[in-house]
Order: structure tokens, then sequence, then C-alpha cells
């Protein structure tokens, strides 16, 4: 084999709760992942020049080191001691900085092709091991599907699936820094805190409505004072047929779950014509 491609779905944070933040740092949290149909696509070839060569569709990106794709590649090349090089084509649709893993699964998605094109016998777990060292997401998404996330996020557990839904994503067009919103966290006693385990109980027993009903994000509580757009798309979202809304990780991507495809095509119209730029569209869950 001389050359491969793969898809490499979005996620969303269907609830996502900070127990505590660790003397190292580091934040422990409780969260349920969800892969979504959206993807970039990966186009790996063997080539004879050493190195990973990188190209995006997307001039802005960084094609060297900065890029995990760039060192999710070298650091299998280099562990596996891969003679030649490899060039990678990153066809990019997932929105950049929005709380979907963009760039985590783009790494997860490179390890995956790399261990395929060049027949390195990796198991999944054996993957996800590595894509520890490059960054917290990248193991679920290697995993993908639906998975309790604990610890910094590298802690992964099955759960049951989340009842099959339409989901409609919504980005305003505002960047929002995962470390502020970290940095900013407070955690007291007032802090309100999603209930993670009910979740998992109603995804077990399929009921969609008590799902949303128990959704949350502990993080919307510094995000959406600073980006009030947030909190008017959910409105907009809730008001037009939407059983939840949410927004995903640090934001500023926020969904909503729709049990009928009507009603979420309708909701994305008057999303797009809310009083601020919005990208939105509507998709399903990828299993």
């Amino acid at each position: 084999m001389d050359s491969t491609w793969i898809n490499a779905p979005a996620k969303i944070n269907i609830g996502l709760d900070v127990i505590r933040r660790r003397e190292d740092g580091y934040h422990e949290v409780k969260m349920i992942m969800q892969s979504i149909r959206l993807f970039d696509r990966l186009t790996l070839t063997k080539s004879k020049i050493p190195g990973v060569h990188l190209k995006t569709n997307l001039r802005f990106l960084p094609v060297d080191e900065n890029n995990l794709v760039h060192r999710s590649a070298k650091l299998l090349m280099e562990e596996f001691k891969i003679e030649g090089g490899v060039d990678i084509q990153l066809d990019k649709r997932i929105p950049v900085a929005a709380g979907m893993a963009g760039g985590s699964t783009d790494a997860a998605s490179c390890m995956l092709a790399m261990n395929q094109l060049y027949d390195l016998g990796l198991g999944k777990r054996q993957l996800m091991k590595r894509g520890l060292r490059l960054g917290a997401d990248i193991p679920y998404c290697i995993l993908k599907g639906t998975a309790l996330a604990e610890g910094i996020g590298e802690k992964l557990s099955t759960i049951p699936q989340t009842p099959d839904c339409y989901i409609l994503i919504a980005k305003p067009g505002i960047h929002v820094s995962t470390k502020f919103v970290y940095t900013n966290l407070v955690l007291d006693e007032n802090t309100p805190h999603p209930d993670i385990d009910s979740m998992i109980a109603a995804m077990k027993k399929r009921d969609l409505k008590e799902l949303c009903d128990n959704m949350g994000n502990v993080l919307e509580t510094v995000t959406i004072p600073a980006h009030p757009e947030i909190a008017e798309i959910k409105k907009c979202m809730l008001e037009n047929g939407a059983m939840g809304s949410l927004m995903s990780g640090s934001g500023p991507s926020v969904f909503g779950v729709f049990d009928d495809l009507d009603k979420a095509k309708a909701a994305k119209a008057k999303c797009m014509k809310l009083p601020f730029r919005c990208f939105a569209f509507v998709t399903d869950l990828y299993r």
C-alpha cells in the first residue's frame, strides 16, 4: 500500500463537568463525548523524500510541528524508524478553534492512517497511549463514538450510545481561548455542576428527553458572560424545537438536539438570521 485516506469526525460534549483543579495545573473532568458526522479528510502517501510533508486547504493553518498532524506522524515515524517520508493532505471542514476537537481528531486519524499505511500492527489502545503524549483529547478521538472521559480526559470508558437524534451545530464568528476559560473557571459551592450520572442513566434507557433535560456544561459559566452570542444561539435553538441545547467544549460552538429533521433545518435557518455572523449546519451522530 502506497497511499490511504481517512475521515476524521468532529466531537461534541453532551455533558461537561470540571471536578477540581489539580496541583499540577490540569483540571480533572467528567464529560460525555460524542462523535458527529462532520469530517476533515486526510490523505497520506508514502514519499521517497524523508520527513513529514503536510499541506492543507486553509492557508492560515501551520504545516510544521505546530500542527498536531505533523507531530503525530513524526512520533510514529521516529519510533518505528520508518524510512523515507510521508506526504499528508489535510482537507479541513470542521471549524477551527470551535470546541469540536478538530486538531485532536486530525492527529488521531493521522495515527490510525499511519498504522495502516506502514502496517505497524498497533491496536487502538496502543495508539491511544501514544496519542496521549500529544494531547488529552487524542485518545478519545482514536476511540470515537460515545464515551465517558475522566481524569484530564484520558481515562475513557464506553457507555450506552446516545439515542438517535439530529444535531444542529451553530458557530458564531468569534474566537474563544480555552486557556482563558479554564483560567477563569470558578469552582466553589455555587458552581452549577451537570449531573453526568443521570445523563448516562437516561442513555441506558434510550430516553432522549431525559438526557436533554440533564445536559450541562460547567464551562458556560465563563464563556457565556464573555460572549453573550452563545446564549442567544441556545435560546434560538430552544425556541425553535430543540429538545436541548449546549455549548460544546470551551466554545464557541453550540449544538441543539432534535428528534425531527425538519425542525432542525428550520432552526438552522433561524440561527443564520441572528444579528451576528453564524455558521450553521445539520448532521447526526457518528457511531
